[in-house]
């Protein structure tokens, strides 16, 4: 029997975040967030001022990294522990809300280690304790819909994805104003993160009817507005932050495939974006999935209205349309133009294969894998030469 999950509410819209104010009924809220951009603009603050306003008593948790650790997760639980709150809620980009979806765990059974969790779909049932909202920053990741949380071990530099729908959260809030306040990389990074999730969802081996439309939509919405969001257009900011939920509402029930695999352990490895490396290798995965997903890549294509006569044609367009809004917004192609070297990229290349093939997102894939063949994608992504299987 397949299932398809989601939080129980989402709020959208200017202002969405006022929505936390009915939050009725609870005691004490845990807010997690990264750097400063959210005290920058005012969005801490407010979100601290709506929640006291609704009765609660707040404590704030900063400073989670870009990639979130084991160590940080380790440690936001035990503040947890000592607050005791009922409501967790994250405010910020995926890494934040990934963290404290991570905390949330530790925090309700303090006994598990990291190691207990890492297997996909392994979780102990959650909300003994507390509830979770999520109130993203970035349009990209997605999180805030989501059954995942990715994770990094430093001391292995492996980027781990839990996937358990416990960690889904009960409450989304897409308030377009914090969309606003994104750089232009950014952006153009978490767009093709976007991009890159709801292709992958529609090709993705538990994809369903109810998925499909989901990613169909995000994917028209992506080609239509990241250009435009890139260079600060407001509306297309507003449209991408909707177009990434979509998105995320679709894999995170189709799951994913190899795109996210290699980029999970590209990143780690060689310190890059999550959704730079998602760009790069997305020609490439679609290229090599083709072998069994041509009619699927086909259906997008024309969903697009992009040229072709052929399955083949249509495919192709849909590469050259994916490398185009690359270029679109600022992305060069290959790893070697984002800075890495020869010399680094051979001393992690099989590495890197390995692990990615060991991946979660793997088994979702379309097309069965082997190392040597992630290797072929890697080096592709590495020159910018062609795939051929």
């Amino acid at each position: 029997m397949a299932r398809f999950t989601l939080p129980r509410d989402i709020y959208f819209g200017n202002d969405a975040i006022e929505e936390l104010r009915n939050l009725k009924g609870y005691k004490k809220a845990f807010v997690v967030t990264g750097g400063h951009s959210m005290q920058k603009f005012g969005f801490l603050d407010k979100l601290e001022d709506v929640l006291k306003k609704a009765g609660l008593e707040v404590q704030l948790f900063t400073g989670v990294e870009p990639d979130p650790s084991v160590e940080t997760v380790y440690k936001g639980a035990e503040a947890m522990r000592a607050f005791q709150p009922d409501v967790i809620v994250s405010i910020g980009g995926g890494s934040p809300i990934d963290a404290a979806k991570a905390m949330w765990v530790f925090y309700e059974y303090p006994e598990k280690k990291f190691d207990d969790i890492k297997d996909p779909f392994s979780l102990p049932k959650l909300r003994q304790k507390a509830i979770f909202v999520a109130v993203p920053s970035t349009s990209g990741t997605a999180t805030e819909v989501t059954a995942f949380s990715v994770i990094t071990d430093y001391s292995t530099k492996v980027k781990y994805p839990l996937a358990d729908f416990e960690i889904t959260p009960d409450i989304a809030v897409l308030d377009y104003a914090l969309a606003q306040t994104m750089p232009a990389k950014l952006t153009a990074h978490t767009g093709m993160d976007a991009l890159t999730h709801a292709i992958e969802a529609y090709v993705a081996v538990a994809r369903s009817p109810f998925s499909d439309p989901l990613a169909i939509k995000a994917i028209q919405w992506v080609f239509d507005n990241l250009a435009d969001s890139y260079n600060g257009n407001k509306k297309a900011r507003e449209r991408m932050h909707v177009a990434q939920c979509l998105a995320g509402m679709a894999f995170s029930n189709a799951l994913l495939g190899i795109c996210h695999s290699l980029a999970h352990k590209i990143g780690a490895q060689f310190e890059l974006p999550h959704g730079l490396c998602n760009a790069i290798l997305l020609p490439y995965v679609i290229k090599y999935n083709s072998v069994v997903s041509m009619k699927d890549y086909a259906e997008i294509a024309r969903s697009l209205g992009l040229p072709g006569g052929t399955d083949k044609q249509l495919t192709h367009s849909l590469i050259e349309a994916v490398k185009a809004l690359n270029a679109r917004v600022g992305i060069l192609p290959t790893l070697r133009e984002n800075g890495v070297t020869d010399e680094l990229f051979n001393a992690h290349i099989d590495f890197i294969a390995e692990q990615a093939q060991l991946d979660p997102c793997t088994g979702a894939n379309p097309r069965g894998t082997t190392p040597g063949e992630l290797k072929k994608v890697l080096q592709c992504a590495l020159d910018g030469s062609p795939l051929n299987f």
